[in-house]
């Protein structure tokens, strides 16, 4: 088994003349932590979108634990254990924090989410819903409905979903974006435990919690690869430092603000 489980090659991504991902090529090997990084354009989000297919790329090639998945679709792709959240919030908001979970977990019948079927027949899943539920401290919750949960909950709802999918590789879009200190915390202890036996790739903009979630981190600026390493020798790259000018620059010389 190879120790890398994703991998680019010279990925890159045109919107009529404009290039968003240019030319990247990352490793990320398998049971880590690992970051993408960079100011606000740097071409984040859409790197994610092209790894999990709601893009196809202009150029390039993703390979995903050994198997050429350029060309194929999202819910293939989200199938071979290859799963994503989002930035913004996606949670069913009339259902109950149990019934969102449960819904991931019919995927486990195929291509029908049975949302017709008596709901005895959907209590199957319960007893899997509220072990998800336990790990993302959301069992207290499971009977309200989601569009009551506070937005760090809610994040944490996503997280379990996500979990139902039983995912090899998870990426996380901006986990923690527009959280408070102790949404922050909870979050990052979260995705901690969840990462345990899986492989994480996240784009974060709060780089203390890059600081203590990753193994190692890549930096994109404008679209292309700026810089690689573990938190250490990236905080103190004097390029990623000017990457992010209009920022203040802490006393170990990363920007204060992501």
């Amino acid at each position: 088994m190879s120790d890398i489980i994703l991998e680019t090659v010279g990925l890159t991504k045109e919107f009529r003349g404009f290039v968003a991902v240019s030319d990247v090529s990352l490793r990320v090997k398998r049971g880590t932590i690992h970051g993408l990084i960079g100011p606000n354009g740097a071409g984040k989000t859409t790197c994610f979108n092209l790894l999990t297919k709601f893009l196809p790329p202009t150029r390039g090639t993703i390979t995903y634990d050994g198997r050429d998945i350029t060309a194929m679709k999202s819910a293939d792709v989200a199938r071979l254990g290859l799963v994503r959240s989002f930035q913004i919030s996606a949670v069913f908001p009339h259902l109950t924090v149990l019934e969102n979970v449960r819904v991931a977990l019919q995927r486990q019948r195929g291509g029908s989410f049975d949302f017709w079927r008596a709901d005895g027949l959907l209590r199957r899943y319960d007893d899997r819903a509220r072990e998800l539920l336990e790990d993302v401290g959301l069992i207290p919750w499971a009977t309200i409905t989601a569009g009551e949960l506070p937005y760090g909950r809610k994040r944490a709802l996503e997280i379990a979903t996500t979990l139902a999918l039983d995912p090899v590789m998870m990426l996380l879009d901006e986990p923690t974006a527009g959280m408070t200190h102790e949404d922050v915390d909870r979050i990052v202890a979260l995705v901690k435990r969840v990462a345990k036996g899986r492989t994480v790739l996240l784009v974060e903009h709060n780089l203390k919690v890059v600081a203590g979630l990753c193994d190692q981190i890549t930096v994109l600026t404008r679209g292309r690869i700026l810089a690689e390493g573990d938190y250490a020798s990236v905080s103190r790259n004097p390029e990623v430092i000017a990457a992010y000018l209009g920022t203040e620059v802490d006393s170990v010389g990363v920007p204060a603000h992501g």
